[in-house]
């Protein structure tokens, strides 16, 4: 299986290493940045980098050949349905949230302001609509009180959307094919960045 990983950061680069501990081959790593730390760890296990000509948008023209499964970590931009139509599975992105539930850029925030006890993670197929595509895999953890963001990202859905993409990523293996079970519409909640830009 080829995969072509769209992402950035620390989690597109813990992506990276968990995929290919696995044997997956990836075949091209796409960021925004040349400069980013995914960049330069494809560029030092000699995977080929491919920067964005726009930051926003992943056009099909840069998933690479013969990509089976697109898969983002810690990306921002839309991967375009010609991208995902392209690769015969698709691709799927990790969103730190239950969805529906929290959808948007600051899920993690959100999930703290509002007080919730459960927070989660969830593996969705990337689709027109941002975090509204069908849910391949979905797990939950508590929060504990007082937690920042930040602490629960690193603590528990960090290491959540690892162990997800791994147990999609074998079951596309395996199987040929990703679980997809639509998100419930009338449970969807926004959250938008917190921060103004």
């Amino acid at each position: 299986m080829r995969i072509t990983l769209v992402g950035s950061r620390h989690f597109g680069v813990a992506t990276l290493n968990m995929l290919r501990e696995r044997g997956i081959e990836i075949a091209r790593v796409v960021v925004h940045d040349g400069e980013d730390r995914l960049a330069a760890a494809a560029r030092a296990a000699g995977i080929e980098v491919l920067v964005q000509a726009n930051p926003k948008v992943v056009p099909a023209n840069e998933i690479a050949p013969g990509t089976d499964l697109i898969v983002t970590a810690h990306s921002h931009a839309r991967v375009t349905q010609e991208a995902v139509q392209a690769a015969p599975l698709g691709g799927i992105g990790y969103h730190p949230s239950l969805l529906p539930r929290h959808r948007g850029i600051a899920a993690v925030e959100w999930t703290v302001k509002e007080g919730d006890p459960i927070a989660g993670g969830t593996i969705y197929h990337l689709a027109e609509r941002m975090d509204a595509g069908a849910i391949a895999a979905q797990d939950w953890c508590f929060v504990k009180k007082g937690e920042t963001a930040r602490e629960l990202w690193e603590r528990a859905l960090a290491p959540l959307g690892l162990k997800l993409f791994g147990d999609v990523v074998e079951y596309a293996k395996a199987h040929g094919t990703i679980p997809a079970k639509p998100q419930d519409e009338q449970f969807a909640t926004k959250a938008p960045s917190l921060t103004p830009h």
